[in-house]
């Protein structure tokens, strides 16, 4: 049906209506005067409802400005072939077209064809969102930076302001949340994302839930759509090769547009790739922690001490400070290896890196240097004095007898320090310094500290 633009204005042939493309006709104050049927399939709009409107009225807000240039030009004499830009349908929804457009100066008209691309331009995104999660996965130094970068790029395809990612811990399965973004952080609780994240995970199956979904829902779900029900929710498993590893969901709040069942799409098509981006960056991570790691103890080992007293040292001397190493060796150790087996050797070298870890700071580190061996590195040190004070309290905590798998054992050491800068500024020059200070210990007797301030 055509409008009721005047009839010289109006195409004679009936069939344009029957092109899919839209044939739109604008003038200079660039309000619409005729559209063809194809119109209201791409844009929601019937020729009696947008014949008269502003043109620009229905351009994405993001895109006016360029499209106004483009419109002066065609005006100007410039056609334009291929000139791409976003519309808000009817419904709210955007969607992309392309545009041939020219002037015609005699009737004072621009006259263009629409086509929708919207398709086009979401396969187009899907790939490059597919490329982004897979080179994220190779570039993201951890879990949380990876996770800040897919929240980047699903927000590039869908409205994803409100984003968490809830992984399975091993063995028992249980969803922790990962990642979690919010733009209202009190008006869901992580109980409400817990319980969707539960219903996902029952199901195996993508979950989409708005108030034209809410029928078919579980009634407990009913509540997470809010007091006037225009919450909305989306969320998808996140599967691997061999099972689900977590989940990913979105929500949308009151006065916005709910997701539908294309968004639902989406989201599903990429969360295999974001699945395997996760579990690539976590094998990274698992390979990692064994390679920095004592096996045995858990704690960093000698070649992550290196470089933690490396960045250690970098910082001290931007922010003038001081670092302490305690150098400490179990006395006796190797006749109570001998006495009682290496099972119960390996037993005490557990209960006492659990007891140093006990008496330091979280931001200290302590590492099995190795066999009976262990270093500590205490940053922002003040005085001599605290360093020390963490010495003492080490040698009470290890003089406590310990129960190990039937036994009980005592074990006291001997502790070396040394500092920078007073004793050097290198690495290997520090702990040299701290190891003789701790053979110093040892030929006194043992269970003590020694600290040879520098002459």
């Amino acid at each position: 049906m055509l409008s009721t633009m005047p009839s010289r204005h109006a195409p004679s042939p009936s069939f344009i209506d029957l092109m899919l493309d839209a044939v739109c006709v604008v003038d200079r104050a660039g309000h619409f005067v005729y559209v063809s049927a194809a119109f209201e399939q791409i844009f929601g709009y019937t020729p009696d409802e947008i014949v008269g409107r502003q043109m620009l009225d229905l351009v994405h807000p993001d895109d006016r400005e360029r499209t106004l240039k483009a419109a002066s030009e065609i005006m100007a004499g410039d056609p334009k072939l291929h000139f791409e830009n976003r519309y808000l349908r009817k419904d709210g929804q955007e969607v992309h077209i392309m545009w041939s457009a020219r002037w015609s100066p005699a009737d004072q008209l621009r006259v263009a064809v629409a086509r929708d691309i919207s398709a086009r331009k979401q396969a187009e995104s899907m790939q490059a969102a597919l490329y982004a999660i897979s080179e994220a996965a190779h570039t993201a130094e951890s879990l949380s930076t990876l996770f800040e970068r897919i929240h980047q790029i699903i927000v590039a395809l869908l409205p994803a302001l409100n984003f968490s990612v809830s992984l399975r811990d091993e063995p028992d399965g249980e969803l922790t949340f990962a990642y979690h973004v919010d733009e209202q952080p009190q008006a869901h609780t992580k109980t409400d994302i817990s319980l969707f994240n539960q219903e996902i995970l029952r199901s195996g199956h993508p979950l989409l839930l708005t108030r034209q979904t809410q029928p078919w829902l579980p009634k407990r779900l009913h509540r997470l759509l809010g007091s006037d029900g225009q919450q909305c929710w989306l969320g998808v498993p996140l599967q691997s090769h061999q099972s689900i590893i977590g989940t990913l969901v979105l929500k949308r709040y009151a006065g916005s547009s709910p997701y539908t069942d294309k968004d639902q799409e989406l989201l599903q098509f990429v969360s295999t790739q974001i699945a395997a981006a996760i579990e690539r960056k976590q094998f990274t991570a698992t390979l990692l922690h064994i390679a920095q790691h004592d096996q045995l103890t858990g704690l960093p080992n000698r070649a992550l001490l290196h470089d933690r007293l490396h960045t250690a040292l970098a910082r001290a001397r931007r922010e003038y400070g001081q670092v302490a190493l305690l150098y400490l060796d179990l006395d006796k150790f190797k006749a109570i290896n001998d006495q009682h087996g290496h099972a119960t050797g390996d037993l005490l070298l557990q209960a006492v890196a659990a007891r140093l870890k006990a008496c330091v700071r979280e931001v200290d580190t302590v590492a099995r240097f190795g066999g009976d061996e262990f270093v500590l590195l205490l940053e922002n040190v003040d005085l001599p004095e605290h360093a020390l004070g963490v010495a003492q309290k080490i040698l009470a905590t290890l003089s406590q007898p310990m129960e190990l798998g039937g036994v009980q054992v005592q074990i006291l050491p001997s502790i070396g320090m040394a500092f920078y800068p007073e004793h050097g500024d290198a690495p290997m020059q520090l702990l040299k310094q701290a190891d003789s200070s701790m053979y110093h210990a040892k030929n006194q007797g043992g269970n003590r500290v020694a600290y040879h301030p520098h002459s």
